[in-house]
């Protein structure tokens, strides 16, 4: 779908426009604010753009659930959207080399629980999470290595519905990130907590269809220089509020 800018005179630009899908309903990551799109993930792409001069990025906004599938189908170039690697899709995208986050998935629950206290503590109860997210892949793990002790639903496409739902006691935890949970605590009257030890502390990448390397080769390109000029670590404490383009873990 990466298309040329054409020039007057039947002429072709070199500045190519990349279409980059990404989401709405991730507190500091991608979301609105003030009318908005913006959040770590997309003012890093933006921070790109910058640094390719022969690209174009402009963003394309949906449903986490439908990324992957306008991916596939060539509706966007490039997923931003702190994506994980896992088997299946590696076999179907690619991935970049240069990692931009680290996403340390903790047991999380509402602030005054003190009965769970980590991944022991969840025998007998439900958890709630996103289909096809990798934290429910590495949830399904989890539970199937412990004997399938505890319940996973998945959340439906109202905003904030986990922390309702564990609000209401339909859920009794979720799993999230310290820094997704410290935006929670401080735009919702739901306040929540992450408990017990670092589940996954996984490297975060963009994805792009196979055959478009060079973009992917270039996107790395910019990232090293991010990352080496100290903008990465910047974003990360502005957004997430920590350094997490290394892991502490």
């Amino acid at each position: 779908m990466i298309a040329g800018c054409g020039k007057a005179g039947g002429q072709e630009e070199k500045v190519q426009t990349v279409t980059v899908g990404t989401g709405t309903q991730f507190p500091n990551i991608c979301f609105i604010q003030n009318g908005k799109l913006t959040g770590y993930d997309v003012e890093l792409v933006r921070e790109i753009d910058k640094r390719l001069p022969d690209y174009k990025f402009k963003f394309k906004t949906m449903d986490f659930s439908n990324l992957l599938t306008s991916l596939s189908a060539r509706k966007i170039d490039m997923v931003a959207h702190e994506m994980e690697t896992n088997p299946e899709r590696k076999k179907r995208f690619l991935f970049n080399k240069v990692a931009y986050n680290y996403f340390p998935l903790q047991v999380t629950v509402l602030e005054r629980n003190n009965m769970i206290k980590g991944l022991d503590d969840l025998d007998g109860k439900t958890v709630i999470t996103s289909a096809t997210s990798n934290a429910a892949t590495l949830l399904d793990k989890i539970n199937k290595e412990r004997g399938n002790k505890f319940k996973i639903v998945y959340e439906g496409t109202g905003a904030n519905e986990t922390a309702n739902q564990l609000k209401t006691g339909r859920a009794d935890a979720t799993v999230s990130t310290p820094f997704a949970v410290k935006f929670q605590n401080e735009t919702s009257s739901i306040k929540e907590k992450v408990v017990g030890n670092v589940l996954s502390d996984s490297k975060v990448y963009f994805m792009f269809n196979k055959d478009n390397q060079k973009l992917s080769n270039e996107v790395d390109k910019a990232l090293k220089e991010i990352t080496k000029d100290g903008t990465l670590k910047k974003l990360s404490l502005k957004w997430l509020g920590a350094d997490y383009s290394k892991s502490s873990f």
